[in-house]
């Protein structure tokens, strides 16, 4: 079998707005389906790349439970709604994987340290493994810098969706974007080379 080239997505800040709760002063992942809200344009985009052949996945640090912010309920909730909207538009994405784990939680159990947790490269290798995934002719794509770096450490090419002007910390990523669409561009631009 040939070895499948694929597109690692982020979720929060590339496929869904982030969300700002007042309690916190931050932006965040969303903490319940009411609150899930696709960016415009990434499921015409992440459709792009199906069409050009890559393989999607979606890997994302959830914290939210680890937090005491949200329950489990609330993040396949959200899950539901996401798949809802892939389904509509006919995006197939072969695994979500989510890491609940946070080294300073408050939910014992989800608490400490972790396999999963990006920066790790944990579910890209798996990935790797079970889908056979090309890591090195695939694309870590998210909106904050352990995602760049767990990309670099699994070995694929990285775009960092990021505002102009806005402050880069952490590894430098292959290419910046400012959207998941422009980021999808860059990529195919990339095969055309």
């Amino acid at each position: 079998m040939t070895p499948r080239r694929a597109v690692f997505l982020d979720r929060d800040g590339v496929i869904n707005e982030n969300v700002f709760y007042p309690d916190t002063g931050e932006w965040e992942a969303p903490r319940g389906p009411e609150d899930f809200k696709e960016i415009a344009g990434v499921l015409e985009a992440m459709q792009r790349l199906e069409e050009a052949g890559y393989t999607l996945f979606i890997v994302s640090n959830q914290p939210n439970m680890a937090k005491r912010k949200a329950s489990l309920d609330d993040h396949e909730a959200i899950d539901a709604k996401l798949q809802a909207c892939l389904m509509r538009r006919g995006v197939t994405v072969a695994a979500r994987f989510y890491c609940f784990h946070h080294p300073k939680g408050l939910e014992p159990a989800l608490t400490g340290l972790c396999a999963c947790r990006k920066p790790s490269p944990y579910f890209l290798e798996q990935a790797a493994e079970t889908w056979e995934v090309d890591l090195s002719a695939s694309w870590m794509v998210g909106d904050r810098a352990s995602d760049v770096e767990c990309g670099r450490r699994a070995g694929t090419r990285t775009i960092r969706i990021i505002e102009p002007g806005a402050f880069e910390d952490g590894p430098e990523a292959d290419f910046r974007a400012v959207t998941l669409a422009a980021a999808v561009s860059l990529i195919l631009e990339q095969i055309a080379i």
